[in-house]
């Protein structure tokens, strides 16, 4: 146990041989249960989380053990979710193996950890990926917000800090300032940044608020998962956090990624500021939206009609000025509605240097 709090670690694992073993003998001794999913590898990586499970129950046996074992996977309702997704093996100590019966991808593997942390029933739960780039030793900076009651979701952040940023590849900075803009809109949460940070920790509440069955399972995850924790009003902490880039290759094709995720972002945008804005409360920020999405796409498309009457002489159609009119009023009504939108959620957001 962490400071009293129970805390469940969720490793998703797809062809990490070599590497998941090692997170896992390295796993600290507060860490109650490290629920390993073997995404249907293709490699050795479920043998060597196995291995690695008999090899860290011997450690802590010659250790004195954890201080006080929790049961796993008691509640039903988290039992019978699991069990159509996946085949959960009996404890190795604190480790329990899941094995999906397809590949999920991440998203996928991360719902199959939540869903067996909820039947636990942990305070906490964090997410760590099985390649070894996240440094175990930050991990109390991610549960310390939790467990002092400070937020219910606490993820690192690359980007708050130079020395940080420095070490990222440049491809991917530019494609996370990206999507970081992007999530930002969709989300409302304005101060949080580098939402691909797989890095994080969530309280048992939040994981019941947010209903796990039905987030998005494959890559930008994450992003969708921001969007719920806003809509039900969870309060969020940036945790600066530095990245350990090794020798494994990253598996997101990033022409694909973007896009995808850019469309799902889009989708999550609508959906928040119909539940949040329309249904759960009333708040004008959602027609500024919208007003000003259609005024500025009507500007673009008859900009686009005059250039084109222009270029081929058919005549007379829409004036600059009444162009411009439409860009400036759809730009303006936009920049009000984010306003509001940062004012609303401004008190749900904390960063941590």
């Amino acid at each position: 146990m962490y400071r009293g709090a129970s805390v469940g670690v969720v490793l998703p694992a797809y062809n990490e041989e070599g590497f998941v073993g090692d997170v896992i003998r390295e796993m600290p001794a507060y860490i109650d249960r490290i629920y390993a999913i073997d995404d249907r590898s293709t490699d050795g990586t479920l043998d060597e989380i196995l291995e690695a499970a008999r090899d860290d129950a011997d450690d802590r046996e010659r250790r004195g053990g954890p201080d006080e074992p929790i049961d796993p996977l008691v509640a039903d309702g988290g039992a019978s979710a699991l069990s159509s997704r996946a085949t959960v093996r009996d404890a190795i100590g604190r480790v329990v193996p899941i094995e999906h019966r397809e590949n999920r991808g991440a998203g996928g593997a991360i719902k199959t950890g939540y869903l067996a942390a909820l039947a636990d029933g942990v305070d906490a739960t964090v997410t760590v990926d099985a390649d070894g780039q996240m440094d175990l030793s930050q991990l109390p900076r991610l549960l310390d917000p939790i467990v002092e009651g400070e937020a219910d979701y606490a993820k690192g952040n690359r980007l708050l800090s130079r020395e940080y940023r420095a070490a990222m590849p440049r491809f991917r900075f530019l494609g996370n300032a990206i999507l970081t803009f992007l999530t930002k809109i969709a989300s409302g949460y304005w101060k949080t940044m580098d939402p691909q940070n797989g890095y994080t920790a969530i309280s048992h509440d939040a994981l019941t608020a947010i209903d796990v069955e039905n987030l998005y399972e494959y890559y930008g995850y994450c992003n969708d998962l921001l969007v719920k924790l806003n809509v039900r009003e969870m309060r969020v902490a940036d945790v600066a956090m530095p990245a350990v880039y090794g020798e494994e290759d990253s598996s997101i094709t990033y022409s694909q990624y973007i896009p995808n995720v850019s469309s799902m972002l889009l989708r999550d945008f609508l959906w928040r500021l119909k539940t949040k804005y329309l249904v759960l409360d009333f708040h004008p920020l959602a027609f500024f939206y919208l007003v000003g999405a259609g005024l500025a796409a009507t500007g673009v498309l008859a900009a686009g009609v005059a250039l084109f009457a222009t270029l081929s002489t058919v005549g007379p159609t829409v004036q600059g000025s009444t162009i411009l009119l439409l860009l400036v009023a759809g730009v303006a009504f936009l920049l009000f509605a984010m306003v509001f939108d940062m004012g609303e959620s401004e008190h749900l957001e904390r960063q941590v240097q």
